[in-house]
């Protein structure tokens, strides 16, 4: 039984395996969040933009 426990935490087949999954899963989680709590941002920006835009079109024309 020891032989084996120190033959399984010397073995490295599976680690990149794990590494790879954890990165992946934050990456996903990351991405998730953005998208989540991100999107009330760039809608506040864009509805900036186009307002100072539309703004900056009536005062160009002259109304």
């Amino acid at each position: 039984m020891a032989h084996w426990l120190h033959q399984f935490g010397r073995e490295q087949e599976g680690q990149d395996l794990i590494e790879y999954s954890l990165l992946i899963t934050f990456i996903a989680i990351a991405t998730l969040w953005a998208f989540s709590y991100g999107q009330p941002s760039v809608n506040g920006i864009w509805s900036t933009t186009n307002s100072e835009i539309s703004a900056a079109a009536i005062q160009a024309s002259g109304h």
